[in-house]
C-alpha cells in the first residue's frame, strides 16, 4: 500500500510532496499531463515563501535561477516604498517564471524519492476506514493510506468528494499569454505607462527571449474558458485598449483567466485532503495564488507526515483545516477588495484615493503589505506570548542562524537558557542550545512549519505543550 497518493504536479503537489519524503513517507506523485505546462501563470514567491525555501535548504537553487525585486507596498495599483522594519530577513519580491519553480521542486522531490506517473488521470475514488482506492482512466485502480488533492481550481479530486465550492462566479475574463511584439520598446513601454493610468489591469511587459508577457480585459465571459484564445481575439482587444495591437505574433501560448472567488467548504474528508487551487480559487491580483498553496503543502506535510508515521496527536491533522481555511478565506477577501479597486469607475477610484492616503501612515502600510507576502499569519493558539502562532523570522544565532536548523523538517526548541529538556521527544523534536540577540524569550518550541508553539524557561510547562504537537513520549 502506497502512503500518500497526490493528484497533481503543480507548485503545491511538489511542495507537499517534498515534504512527506522528508519523514520517510512514499509518496506517489499521479498527473494527468505527459509534460509539465509551458504557461507562466505565477511570476515569483512572496517573502514566506522565500522563508518556506530557506527553511528546506532549497533557497539557493532558486536564487540562481531568478530576480530579487524591491519589496514594494503594491496594493490594487498602490505603488509605495516598503515600509521598515519588516517582519522577515528577505523583504523582497523573488521574480521567478511558475515553469522554472515547478522544475527546481521537481528536481527536490526526485532526489527525495518521490514516484511519479505522468499520463494518468484519476477518475474515481472510494475510501474506507483503512484508506483509499483511487482509480485511473486506464483502469488501473491503486491503493494508498491517505490522497490530497493538489489539481487545481477544477480539481478532479474535489468533485469526486462532492465538497462544495461556494463563492463568486466569473463575471469578468482576462487574457493572459506570451508572444513577441513588432514594434520597439520604448513604445511599447510609453503605450502601457499612459493606459495604466486609468486601466491597471493593461499591461505588456518583457518575459525574456524576446518575448513578452501580454494582459488585456477581454470583452465578455468566453462559455467554454478552457479554450485558449487566439491571437486575433488578442489584437482586437488591445486595439480597444491601446489603440494599438503593438504588432504582436508568434505566441507561445495563451490562456484566460476569470474572477471568481470560491472555497471548499471544508479541506478534509477522511483520508482525503484538499490544497492549493483544489482548496480555494482567486483573481491573481497580488501574486498569492501559488503563494498560498506552497503554504499550504508546508502546513498539512508534517501533520499528514506525523499521521503515517503513527505519532500524530489527537486532532493534528484536522488543524490543517482550522489554520489555513482562515488564512485562504483572508486571501480570497483581499483579493475581492482589489479587483474592486482597479475598477475604473468613479466610485471605486475615489475609495482608492482613500487608501493610498492611509497607506502613508506606516503600520497601516504594513498591516496590508504583510497580507500580501503572508508574514502576518497567526495561527490561533490560544492566549499568550505575541510569537504564539506565529512563524518566527530567521535569525542569527551564535553558531549560524535559525534557518539552517529547520532543514529536516523537524520540530526544534530553541534554547538559551541550557536547562530545558525534550526527552522522550528526541525522535521528533531537536533540542539546540544557543543564543540570538534578536531574540528576547528564554525559549521558543517552534513546529516543523515554524510556527511557535511555546515561548517559556518552565520545563513543566514545556511538557504539557510537547504533546499537544509531538504526541506522546517514546517510551
Amino acid at each position: 500500500m502506497i502512503d500518500v497518493i497526490v493528484v497533481g504536479s503543480g507548485p503545491t503537489g511538489l511542495m507537499l510532496a517534498g515534504e512527506l519524503r522528508l519523514h520517510g513517507v512514499h509518496v506517489l506523485v499521479l498527473e494527468k499531463d505527459l509534460e509539465p505546462t509551458r504557461q507562466v501563470r505565477a511570476l515569483g514567491l512572496h517573502a514566506r515563501s522565500v522563508e518556506i525555501m530557506d527553511q528546506r535548504g532549497l533557497l539557493e537553487r532558486f536564487l540562481a535561477h531568478g530576480r530579487r525585486h524591491p519589496l514594494r507596498g503594491y496594493f490594487a495599483g498602490i505603488d509605495k516604498p516598503a515600509p521598515e522594519r519588516l517582519d522577515t530577513t528577505q523583504p523582497y519580491t523573488f521574480g521567478i517564471p511558475q515553469p522554472v519553480t515547478v522544475r527546481l521542486l521537481t528536481e527536490h522531490a526526485v532526489e527525495a524519492g518521490v514516484e511519479f506517473r505522468r499520463g494518468r488521470e484519476l477518475t474515481g475514488l472510494r475510501q474506507d476506514e483503512h484508506g483509499v482506492t483511487a482509480e485511473l482512466a486506464d483502469g488501473t485502480r491503486l491503493r494508498s493510506r491517505y490522497l490530497v488533492g493538489c489539481d487545481g481550481g477544477r480539481s478532479t479530486v474535489r468533485k469526486l468528494l462532492g465538497v462544495g465550492f461556494p463563492g463568486e462566479p466569473t463575471t469578468v475574463e482576462t487574457l493572459l499569454g506570451e508572444m513577441e511584439v513588432g514594434v520597439p520598446p520604448e513604445t511599447v513601454a510609453a503605450v502601457v505607462a499612459e493606459v495604466r493610468r486609468t486601466h491597471r489591469g493593461f499591461g505588456l511587459g518583457t518575459s525574456g527571449n524576446g518575448l513578452y508577457r501580454v494582459v488585456v480585459p477581454a470583452e465578455g465571459v468566453a462559455e467554454d474558458r478552457t479554450v485558449p484564445p487566439t491571437l486575433d481575439e488578442f489584437k482586437r482587444r488591445l486595439r480597444v485598449f491601446a489603440g494599438t495591437d503593438f504588432g504582436v505574433h508568434s505566441p507561445r501560448w495563451t490562456s484566460r483567466f476569470g474572477d471568481a472567488t470560491r472555497q471548499a467548504e471544508r479541506y478534509r474528508t477522511g483520508h482525503v485532503l484538499l490544497a492549493g487551487d483544489a482548496a480555494h480559487v482567486h483573481p491573481p491580483i497580488g501574486g498569492q495564488g501559488l503563494n498560498l498553496g506552497l503554504q499550504d503543502a508546508f502546513n498539512l506535510g508534517w501533520k499528514l507526515a506525523a499521521e503515517v508515521r503513527g505519532w500524530a496527536p489527537e486532532g493534528l491533522l484536522d488543524s490543517y483545516h482550522a489554520e489555513r481555511h482562515p488564512v485562504a478565506a483572508d486571501v480570497l477577501s483581499t483579493t475581492r477588495a482589489q479587483t474592486l479597486l482597479l475598477s475604473p469607475e468613479p466610485g471605486p477610484q475615489a475609495v482608492s484615493r482613500l487608501l493610498a492616503e492611509l497607506m502613508e501612515f506606516e503600520e497601516a502600510h504594513r498591516h496590508v503589505l504583510e497580507k500580501i507576502i503572508a508574514v502576518g499569519v497567526r495561527y490561533d493558539f490560544g492566549e499568550g506570548h505575541e510569537l504564539l502562532g506565529r512563524r518566527m523570522r530567521d535569525v542569527p544565532l551564535k553558531r549560524g542562524r535559525l534557518y539552517e536548523l529547520t532543514r529536516g523538517g523537524r520540530g526544534l526548541l530553541l534554547d538559551q537558557t541550557g536547562r530545558l529538556s525534550v526527552a522522550g521527544w528526541e525522535d521528533r523534536v531537536d533540542h539546540v542550545v544557543d543564543v540570538s540577540e534578536e531574540l528576547d524569550v528564554p525559549a521558543a518550541l517552534l513546529r516543523p512549519d515554524g510556527h511557535v508553539a511555546w515561548v517559556g524557561e518552565d520545563q513543566a510547562e514545556l511538557l504539557d505543550r510537547l504533546p499537544r504537537w509531538f504526541g506522546a513520549p517514546a517510551a
